[in-house]
């Protein structure tokens, strides 16, 4: 009776087995052998699957999404057997695991610790496709940020410039209001905007800590929080319970197909916030939200800093 070998399983059982594990384990299984790590790595293997289910339609600075095949730009539909037969899962899943959750410049890594300037962007480098998301796709993105620190204020949000765009969706989780705005004009500086409070407001005079997120699914956006209450001796700290906006707008606001995650400072100071998750499920399930579509519900928010000066003059 002939013997079978761990290669003649490649094609199918190996495989099988493999696509179940998740990043620990198949590390694991990737030292075992130098098959072992060459499959596990290959395209269609289980790295492979592990990115495109944990990172689909997010996209790196100066890249593509993950899976470049997923991309319908530029010249992937054409030599895409060739160039992904030649690409490394593993590197790459390691590189998006790492990167997706970094801010750009002035800042670095995916933790900040001081904020600089009044009224700072820290922009993401990872963007979010949201030709990807469209209302066609049942699939979707999760976007995590824990906030240890908060001596002022900041707020989560989404903006549309990669494509020129002038637009911005912002979720202040202090107050629990959802704000979408569209800068007019540069200087000097108009901004029409309007709002809804989907949620209660829980801090009064001090900065939100906790964690707040946003999902991206179907072409439409729901934003995260959940408050975490410090002692009045500071020694322990309780966490609340997750809340959700639910659904509270669509994509018709953003110019373009890339969108950009930021957080929004307002003043300077020692702050301490982290990425903490990106991935496809948000934390709870989501809550049908119909009535922040009525737009009798959304209020004016408009903001003109020459009627400003002309006010106080």
């Amino acid at each position: 009776m002939s013997q079978l070998a761990l290669a003649d399983l490649a094609d199918g059982p190996y495989f099988n087995i493999v696509m179940q594990l998740g990043v620990e384990d198949l590390s694991r299984a990737d030292v075992a052998c130098r098959l072992t790590r060459d499959l596990n790595r290959s395209h269609g293997g289980p790295w492979w699957a592990l990115g495109r289910r944990g990172f689909f339609g997010m996209e790196l600075d100066g890249d593509s999404v993950f899976d470049p095949a997923d991309d319908c730009v530029g010249d992937w539909p054409a030599v895409a057997d060739r160039k992904l037969a030649r690409v490394d899962w593993k590197c790459r899943y390691t590189r998006f695991a790492t990167e997706v959750k970094m801010f750009r410049s002035p800042f670095h890594g995916s933790e900040i610790t001081s904020v600089q300037q009044a009224d700072e962007i820290a922009y993401c480098c990872s963007k979010l496709r949201s030709d990807l998301f469209d209302t066609s796709s049942s699939a979707g993105v999760y976007l995590e940020v824990e906030v240890l620190a908060n001596p002022d204020n900041v707020s989560l949000a989404v903006v549309d410039f990669e494509a020129g765009g002038c637009s911005s969706v912002t979720f202040s989780p202090d107050t629990g209001a959802v704000i979408r705005e569209r800068k007019i004009r540069e200087a000097p500086r108009k901004v029409e905007g309007t709002y809804i409070q989907p949620l209660t407001t829980i801090t009064s005079g001090q900065g939100f800590e906790g964690s707040m997120g946003l999902y991206l699914q179907g072409g439409h956006l729901a934003f995260f929080r959940r408050h975490s209450a410090t002692s009045a001796d500071g020694s322990t700290t309780e966490k609340g319970d997750w809340e959700c906006t639910g659904f509270v707008t669509d994509l018709s606001w953003a110019e373009g197909r890339r969108l950009t995650p930021c957080l929004a400072f307002r003043d300077v100071g020692d702050y301490h916030l982290r990425t903490t998750r990106i991935d496809s499920s948000p934390p709870i399930e989501l809550k049908e939200t119909t009535l922040a579509y009525k737009d009798s519900l959304w209020r004016s928010l408009d903001w003109d800093a020459g009627e400003q000066e002309a006010l106080e003059m």
